[in-house]
Formats: structure tokens, C-alpha cells, sequence
């Protein structure tokens, strides 16, 4: 390849979205078992935000090493230019040209350095891109719905969460079951919506009103407009809660469950082990991973017809700033991307 610089965002200081810089950065080299990708679009995740602010408040022992000056971003979208030693190995290898898709190096990496012109990324992170979605849609896939998926289908990996150590298990879906979804016009809840559908599952999405229509068009059974009344007083019964909002208040979701049922707490809040054994409730959480073989599986839905990733608004990538100030905004539908021309 010609060409040694490339055009990135990076942070050279920690705070709001005015400190992400347009700039001439080096194009990086993959290394063994890498390769290197020319980025078409870059998701956008709260991690992002939370790297950009210096993660203020997470004790030390629980940051994942990062150093500036800081390319942010997780999620990709883009086709193989170069491979790395051995990256071209097994029955699915990659060659050059191959569109990919990929959440890159998380948790391992706080960011993958993503919103850029080129970014490496192991082989194993990867996964071929749905051909029916344009890359700024396949790059909203990755992290979002890896966190779906590994909440509600397969985790895929025996490590604990940081902040919990029982192990998660999902709970089996199917047409006996009922889940609640919080959150569920986000990243992770439109996805986690559509997959715990693919299961059989009734479901009962949590949104502002403006959100109804396009819940209802993913295939939720019931919709409660949280603006105008809350969840935990008005359902009961349910055998599973995701709530994709967690913090402190996603313990009050425990008097809309079952004995026997479960609480999936995205971000995970306070609560009481003696409590939920009472209640007959297992709550537990996870850490999503990189999972280039589930990736793959997410990717079979979306060329399927069965899984669609919505975009809530898209900005080029000298614009990141703009989008980081979109998702401050909140009350995001689907995805926010980044564009790379």
C-alpha cells in the first residue's frame, strides 16, 4: 500500500465531544494473525463517549489499559486490504477485498481504533459483511448486537463479568415465553427485540411514545410509552427482563417477573442476592466480547430478512464530534454510524 498516512480522529485529551480531532494519523501495520481493514463506516457506542471522558468515576483495577493520544471506536465495516502473518489461515480465511464486519478487541481494548481511514483488527474479531446492507448499516451490527445476542442467545465464553461473579446463562426462548425489553428502541434493545421474536417469544417493549410505530413494525407484541406510565406497575409475570438502561433503577424491574424468572441488567445496578433468592429471581450480567463467529451468525439474520439494523442518523467520520453531540442527546432509534468516503 502507497499510501503511510491516513485521515482518524483521535483524542489528545480527555472531555466532551470537542476534544475529537480530524487528523493526519499512520496508517497501522497487522500484525500476526491480523489484518488490515480500509474502514467504510464506524458504529457509535457508549463506550466511545465513555473513552472520550476518561472514564471518570470507574476505579482504576476495572479500566482496560488506553493511552493518548486515542483513536476511539469499536464497531467496523470495511474490506480487507492487507493481511497480517497467518491471518489468511482456516476453512473460512479472509482474503484481500473481502468486505468485513467486527467489534474489535473488546473488552480486551477499551477502543479498537475505529473511526478511521484504516484500522488492524485479529481475524478471529471478524466476520463477513451482509451482502443486503450497505456498510453504514453492518457497521451498526457488531457491538450491539453481539451485547443481544450474547444476553439472550449463546455467551460464548466462560469469562465473568467485572462487576458479577456468577456466570450468565441465558434463558431458553420460545413461544411459552414473555420478555420485557427496556430501552428497547436502542442499539442493543431493537436487536434484542428482534432476535428474542426470532425465538418465539412474546414481547413487551419499553419506549418513549415517538418509538411505538417502529417497535410495533420489529414485531413487539406490546409497547408501553414509559412517559406515560411506568413498567413495574402496570405488568406482571413476565419470565425475563432485558433492561438495555440498567444503573441503580433496574432493580425496581424485579416485581414484574415470575418465581423462576431472570433480570438481565445491561449496565448492572444495585441490588440484593437475598432479595432476588426470595423473589426466585436470578438476575445476572455479562461483558460483551469480540465474537467473529457469532458475528457471522447475527449476519446469516440480517441477509435473512430476519434481524434489521436500524440507523437513527449517520455523519461523516470529520463530523464524529456531531455525532458524539447526537448521542448525548439521547432518545436514539437504532444506530448512530459514521461514514468513511
Amino acid at each position: 500500500m502507497a499510501t503511510h498516512t491516513m485521515r482518524a480522529i483521535r483524542l489528545h485529551e480527555f472531555g466532551g465531544p470537542g476534544v475529537l480531532r480530524h487528523e493526519e494519523a499512520p496508517v497501522p501495520e497487522p500484525g500476526p494473525g491480523e489484518v488490515l481493514v480500509r474502514v467504510h463506516a464506524a458504529g457509535v457506542n457508549p463506550p466511545d463517549w465513555y473513552a472520550r471522558e476518561g472514564m471518570p468515576g470507574v476505579p482504576a483495577e476495572l479500566k482496560p489499559p488506553f493511552h493518548l493520544p486515542l483513536i476511539p471506536g469499536t464497531d467496523v465495516s470495511g474490506v480487507v486490504e492487507a493481511l497480517g502473518p497467518g491471518a489468511g489461515a482456516g476453512a473460512d480465511r479472509l482474503s484481500a477485498g473481502d468486505e468485513v464486519i467486527g467489534l474489535l478487541r473488546f473488552p480486551t481494548a477499551l477502543q479498537g481504533s475505529a473511526y478511521a481511514e484504516y484500522v488492524t483488527a485479529p481475524a478471529t474479531d471478524l466476520a463477513r459483511k451482509p451482502t443486503t446492507v450497505d456498510h453504514a448499516h453492518a457497521a451498526g451490527l457488531p457491538m450491539s448486537g453481539l451485547t443481544a445476542w450474547q444476553y439472550l442467545i449463546e455467551l460464548g465464553h466462560d469469562r465473568p463479568s467485572p462487576f458479577q461473579e456468577a456466570q450468565h446463562r441465558p434463558m431458553a426462548l420460545d413461544s411459552a415465553t414473555t420478555v420485557l425489553i427496556n430501552g428497547a428502541a436502542g442499539g442493543v434493545g431493537h436487536l434484542a427485540l428482534q432476535l428474542a421474536k426470532w425465538k418465539g417469544a412474546r414481547v413487551i417493549a419499553v419506549a418513549s411514545g415517538a418509538h411505538e410505530t417502529f417497535l410495533r413494525e420489529l414485531g413487539a407484541d406490546e409497547f408501553i410509552d414509559y412517559t406515560k406510565e411506568r413498567p413495574e406497575d402496570v405488568v406482571r409475570g413476565v419470565d425475563l427482563v432485558l433492561d438495555t438502561v440498567g444503573g441503580p433503577d433496574s432493580r425496581r424491574f424485579l416485581r414484574t417477573i415470575k418465581r423462576g424468572g431472570s433480570l438481565y441488567p445491561v449496565y448492572f445496578g444495585e441490588f440484593d442476592d437475598e432479595e432476588n433468592a426470595e423473589l426466585g429471581i436470578t438476575v445476572t450480567l455479562t461483558q460483551v466480547r469480540s465474537n467473529g463467529a457469532q458475528l457471522t451468525e447475527l449476519g446469516r439474520l440480517v441477509d435473512a430478512g430476519t434481524v434489521r439494523v436500524a440507523l437513527d442518523s449517520t455523519f461523516p467520520l470529520a463530523d464524529a464530534r456531531a455525532a458524539h453531540e447526537r448521542a448525548a442527546r439521547g432518545h436514539i432509534q437504532g444506530k448512530i454510524a459514521l461514514t468513511v468516503d
